[in-house]
């Protein structure tokens, strides 16, 4: 690649980082990676931890929502799927990423749907098994306090976590927003 190519696309990910609130020199390689990769975590996770990744599903349940949600050109009372997971080491039991995702159901392909919501499959594995073609569009990565999600990682509620937030498109819609956490601690 040449230097002046380079250059370009790492003004590109300082300016993607910067514009969420992140100084991209702050983070490590890998952490630059996760926030701002659009290819399926899981298997960049397997990689880099050498570990099967599995996930937990802390919860996933339909509803109609109460307000529109505009990045996913949804108004009130339009159903979703939402659902909580947590990417878990499958050997070490070590929770990696806690995610979130706003799913609209009407959207995918009903035999992706159903394994979707009755598998333990990782959204990713599952575009893959079923060929979904995706665009991913980063819309915000931001650093904050742990929280509540500390039980999860066994850290400080004070404790800083990363996350990035973008939405999934097919056929030209948006299909789901999942927001990605982890503790700023990870991938050092």
């Amino acid at each position: 690649m040449q230097t002046q190519e380079l250059n370009g696309i790492e003004a590109d990910l300082e300016e993607l980082l910067t514009n969420n609130h992140l100084e991209p020199s702050k983070l490590s390689t890998f952490q630059r990676i996760i926030l701002t990769t659009d290819g399926t975590l899981t298997e960049i996770l397997e990689s880099y931890l050498m570990e099967k990744i599995q996930i937990i599903k802390l919860s996933e349940k339909p509803l109609s929502i109460t307000q529109p949600i505009h990045s996913l050109d949804l108004k009130t009372g339009d159903d979703v799927i939402e659902r909580k997971i947590l990417l878990q080491g499958k050997i070490s039991r070590r929770n990696w990423i806690y995610a979130e995702s706003v799913i609209v159901p009407s959207r995918l392909d009903e035999i992706f749907r159903e394994r979707l919501l009755k598998s333990q499959e990782p959204i990713g594995r599952l575009w893959v098994e079923h060929r979904v073609e995706t665009f991913k569009e980063i819309i915000d990565s931001a650093r904050e306090r742990a929280g509540d999600l500390s039980n999860y990682f066994k850290i400080k509620k004070e404790d800083k976590i990363l996350s990035r937030t973008y939405r999934v498109f097919s056929n030209r819609q948006p299909i789901m927003i999942i927001t990605e956490k982890f503790p700023e601690s990870y991938f050092v």
